[in-house]
């Protein structure tokens, strides 16, 4: 790959994570003080996203990826995704936000797929080289969090005007990203095969069906985290909390370096284990942490976001793959995303937005209350995955 190919690529990735933090990390913030939104709208913003992470499948499996240049549908998916990014800064109404926000998901969440095939499409050895794309994603949500934090736009609907204005760009760049061309109509595009049904096969072995399960219910504690942290942190009177919550993507960088050692010396049980036990810590760490003697309490709770994200999600994601064999890998990938980030992400929204409501009187939250829920959940998936989770010496399901 030469340096005009790998400059182009890693501005990519650090624009599309960009954009995801610039908005994402505050809406629930934004939606509490303008929008005057329950615990329930706010969640149901967030399952946007798990909503149209079950659909974008489709689209690239179905239509991108058989009629159009990957780098031409995505330049024109983030110029129109700036364009309604924008037009939630006009909105006063929930509901009219809530499908905005939708609509804007459908549009971006497909961009991932896209800019991870335009990436792969460039590489000799994916192995070693999309390492060093992908931590430009890292570091463009980094940069998000810091320039909301410099500007101080955090509790304002500047943080979407800097997404738009993000997304606009790099609709523009993408038309000038190397060429990745249609697969054509000759390629598999089924329904089934966009789902990744392929990998049901991998639900005859008992212990991946076990982990399966795990990984869904693990969804609803991340969910509170993903939608109430930020609310729960400003109303802490924390000064430029956006900007502190980076430190778990620095976190999640530092850890993801020691999971391939992990990996293959403590075993995939124990690092699954470790995953849940750090969630259950993270929201003990936020029931009790104020701004006071405990602050420590609160930025252990954000650092503590790299084990719980890298030891269980991209272990999970490892597993799968080592589970799945060559043959159909790329299906089980695409049904542990859609498994995950679709269908639990999709309970866990509404669940952790019912609970915030639950715990609420007014404006005031019972916050030690909202965060010994996923505390408890933790615990449970943790004593279901102890249990039942006997993993045999087999590494792979024959398909």
């Amino acid at each position: 790959m030469n340096a005009s190919i790998f400059s182009r690529l890693s501005i990519m990735m650090l624009f599309q994570y960009f954009i995801w933090g610039a908005w994402y990390v505050t809406m629930g913030t934004y939606m509490s003080a303008f929008l005057n939104a329950s615990g329930v709208q706010i969640g149901a913003a967030y399952s946007a996203l798990a909503i149209a992470t079950m659909i974008s499948p489709f689209f690239i499996g179905l239509v991108a990826d058989r009629f159009f240049a990957a780098q031409r549908i995505m330049g024109v998916l983030h110029l129109a995704g700036g364009v309604l990014l924008y037009l939630a800064t006009t909105i006063s109404d929930n509901t009219a936000f809530y499908w905005v926000i939708l609509f804007y998901s459908l549009l971006y969440m497909p961009t991932i797929a896209l800019s991870n095939s335009i990436a792969f499409h460039q590489m000799t050895d994916p192995g070693k080289q999309f390492p060093w794309i992908r931590v430009f994603g890292t570091v463009g949500w980094i940069l998000a969090g810091l320039m909301i934090g410099f500007l101080s736009i955090e509790k304002t609907s500047s943080t979407f005007y800097m997404a738009a204005t993000a997304s606009a760009a790099l609709g523009l760049i993408s038309f000038i990203l190397p060429n990745t061309p249609p697969k054509g109509k000759q390629a598999n595009a089924s329904a089934s095969s966009a789902l990744g049904t392929d990998a049901f096969v991998l639900f005859k072995d008992r212990p991946y069906l076990i982990f399966f399960i795990a990984a869904i219910l693990v969804c609803i504690p991340l969910s509170f985290y993903y939608g109430f942290a930020n609310v729960f942190l400003n109303e802490l009177g924390m000064e430029n909390a956006a900007s502190k919550m980076i430190l778990g993507q620095v976190s999640e960088a530092i850890f993801i370096l020691a999971i391939p050692f992990l990996f293959n010396s403590i075993g995939v049980k124990k690092m699954l284990l470790l995953g849940m036990a750090a969630w259950i810590l993270r929201y003990v760490c936020f029931a009790f942490g104020d701004l006071g003697a405990n602050t420590w309490m609160l930025y252990g709770g954000i650092l503590l976001h790299g084990i719980c994200y890298d030891f269980f999600f991209v272990t999970g994601y490892m597993y799968t793959e080592k589970k799945a064999g060559e043959k159909i890998k790329n299906a089980a990938q695409g049904l542990f995303t859609f498994a995950t980030y679709g269908v639990g992400m999709l309970i866990g929204t509404w669940f952790s937005g019912f609970t915030t409501d639950y715990y609420s009187t007014g404006n005031v939250h019972q916050w030690q209350q909202i965060w010994s829920v996923p505390a408890y959940i933790a615990v449970a998936v943790l004593i279901y995955f102890v249990l039942f989770f006997k993993e045999r010496n087999k590494s792979t399901v024959n398909s």
